[in-house]
């Protein structure tokens, strides 16, 4: 069950992950249209998607009054927070993988405090945040960089920073045990078809469990008499 619910949830993730990364450039060509005030910055249509393996295009650096209301609104959504959330998740990696080899806490402690400070000076979260700028900019507006920091600084702005990554955890967590649950149905259809996977399923609700081999008779035990039992002796 645990083999099948990782290979699920690998895919689900994967493909969540695909699409983040899908660019909006991958329509065909067409007219850039004029900017609306008001409205997101569009990029300029492309013929095709870059690979993964090629680097992002090279973004303009904003002038600095936009720059400017660009870290102000980072500020305001947390996401400012991004290069120091990233580097805490790969520390913790590190940490977990050099665990099951350095035994011994002080040689893992001593073995991460290097780690990290060398970690620290290759990549510091400035970093990160300095190349969200070009980001933010290709694709708003000073005018929409304006009006969402005017409502992220309301109550109700700053009431949806605190509780859309709970929105978020949550809405991820029904739709993966609704997807979970759509493909253990389909591969069970599919047993008859395929019955190797009837040993990755788990059982139908319901079902009653397999039974399993008896257990070997302990040392000394004598062995269960074969045949009918003997008739009872005459008084």
């Amino acid at each position: 069950m645990r083999f099948l619910t990782g290979i699920l949830a690998a895919v689900i993730l994967t493909g969540g992950s695909a699409l983040a990364q899908t660019p909006a450039t991958s329509a065909p060509k067409t007219p850039a249209p004029a900017h609306q005030p008001g409205t997101p910055a569009q990029p300029p249509a492309a013929s095709a998607a870059p690979s993964a393996s090629e680097a992002p295009p090279a973004l303009e650096k904003p002038d600095p009054a936009k720059e400017a209301a660009i870290r102000h609104l980072m500020d305001l959504t947390q996401t400012s927070k991004l290069g120091d959330n990233i580097a805490n998740y790969i520390s913790g990696q590190v940490r977990s993988v050099m665990g099951r080899t350095l035994q011994k806490p002080d040689d893992l402690q001593k073995f991460m405090d290097a780690f990290t400070q060398k970690f620290t000076a290759a990549a510091p979260s400035s970093a990160v945040t300095d190349a969200q700028i070009p980001v933010y900019s290709h694709f708003f507006s000073m005018e929409d960089v304006e009006g969402l920091i005017k409502f992220y600084e309301s109550p109700l702005g700053q009431r949806v920073v605190k509780t859309l990554p709970q929105v978020a955890q949550q809405t991820q967590q029904a739709g993966m045990q609704i997807d979970q649950k759509a493909a253990i149905e389909v591969l069970r259809s599919m047993s008859i078809e395929y019955p190797e996977l009837k040993q990755m399923l788990p059982p139908e609700p319901g079902a009653a469990p397999a039974p399993g081999p008896a257990p070997a008779p302990g040392p000394g035990a004598s062995a269960a008499p074969s045949g009918p039992p003997p008739p009872p002796a005459e008084k």
